[in-house]
C-alpha cells in the first residue's frame, strides 16, 4: 500500500511551519515542504515528523548552461538540507519559480531542440548527484494554463519523456495529477503509463478547479486510488492542496479518498 503525505505549505496556514508539520504528523501523515531556505530546519527536525519531499534546488534552470550550473550548485546545498531532515526526495521544475509560482526565466512557446538537449544533460548530472547522496530527485509536471505560465517542460508528457530518456535511479517523475488534469487529462491512463515504465517517484494530488483537497472538484480520486491499488503502487501519494474549509477535515477527506476506495 502506498504512503500518504501532506504539504505543510498549504494547510494550517495560520500556524508556524513547524507546528503545521507537527499537526500533520500527529494526524498520521508524512510531511512535505517547499523552499527549505525559508524554514528553521532544526525546529522542523524537533517535530519528530517524517519528511517525504522538499524542494531540491534554490535557483537555476534546465534550459541553458548558466542556469544549469546554478541548479546543480543549489541542488548540492539541498542535498545537505535533506540529510538534516532525513528527506529521501528532492523536487525539481524546468526553471526556478518566484513567490507567485511564476517562472524566473519564462519560455515563450515550445521548448527548442537545444533546450531539450540541455535539460537531458543537466538531469543526468542531477541523477548522478542523487545517486551519490542516496536521495532521489523528482521532476514535477506543472500546468501552464492556470498556475505556472511560461515554465518549460511543464506537461506530464514532457517530464515523462525527460525522465525516461535519462533512465537513472537518481531521477524519477513527480506526477502531479492536479496539474495533469488541467494540462492533459486522462489521468488513470497517465498513471498506468508512468508506473509501467517504473518512472514514478511520487504522486501529488489536489482537485480541479480550485486546487483544494480531493472531493471538492471534478476528479474522481477514489477511482484513481483503485487504479493505484490495482497497479500495486507502493510509493507516496501527497496532498499538495489548499484546505477548502476546515484543515483537519481536508486531511480526513484526503485520507478517505485514498484508503477507503483502495481497500
Amino acid at each position: 500500500m502506498y504512503t500518504l503525505a501532506v504539504c505543510a505549505e498549504m494547510v494550517f496556514r495560520d500556524l508556524p511551519i513547524e507546528e503545521r508539520a507537527r499537526r500533520i504528523h500527529d494526524a498520521g501523515f508524512q510531511v512535505e515542504i517547499w523552499d527549505w531556505t525559508r524554514h528553521d530546519l532544526a525546529a522542523l527536525e524537533r517535530t519528530g515528523a517524517v519528511f517525504s519531499s522538499m524542494t531540491g534546488y534554490i535557483r537555476g534552470s534546465l534550459t541553458d548552461e548558466e542556469g544549469a550550473a546554478e541548479l546543480l550548485r543549489t541542488a548540492e546545498e539541498s542535498i545537505k538540507a535533506a540529510g538534516q531532515l532525513g528527506c529521501p526526495r528532492l523536487n525539481l521544475h524546468g526553471t526556478g519559480l518566484d513567490g507567485q509560482g511564476l517562472p524566473v526565466h519564462p519560455v515563450t512557446g515550445e521548448a527548442t531542440g537545444p533546450m531539450w538537449i540541455a535539460a537531458h544533460r543537466t538531469l543526468g548530472r542531477i541523477a548522478e548527484l542523487g545517486e551519490g547522496a542516496g536521495v532521489v530527485f523528482t521532476l514535477e509536471n506543472l500546468n501552464t494554463a492556470v498556475d505556472h505560465p511560461g515554465v518549460p517542460f511543464a506537461k506530464a508528457a514532457d517530464t515523462l519523456a525527460l525522465v525516461g530518456a535519462v533512465d537513472r535511479p537518481g531521477l524519477k517523475m513527480n506526477l502531479d495529477l492536479y496539474h495533469a488534469q488541467i494540462g492533459e487529462g486522462n489521468l488513470i491512463e497517465l498513471v498506468r503509463r508512468a508506473h509501467g515504465r517504473g518512472l514514478i517517484g511520487e504522486i501529488q494530488v489536489a482537485d480541479v478547479p480550485g486546487r483544494c483537497e480531493p472531493g471538492t472538484g471534478e476528479i474522481s480520486y477514489p477511482a484513481v486510488a483503485r487504479a493505484l491499488a490495482d497497479l500495486g503502487y507502493d510509493g507516496t501519494v501527497a496532498m499538495e492542496a489548499w484546505a477548502s474549509g476546515d484543515d483537519d477535515l481536508a486531511l480526513e477527506r484526503f485520507r478517505t479518498a485514498f484508503t477507503t476506495a483502495a481497500a
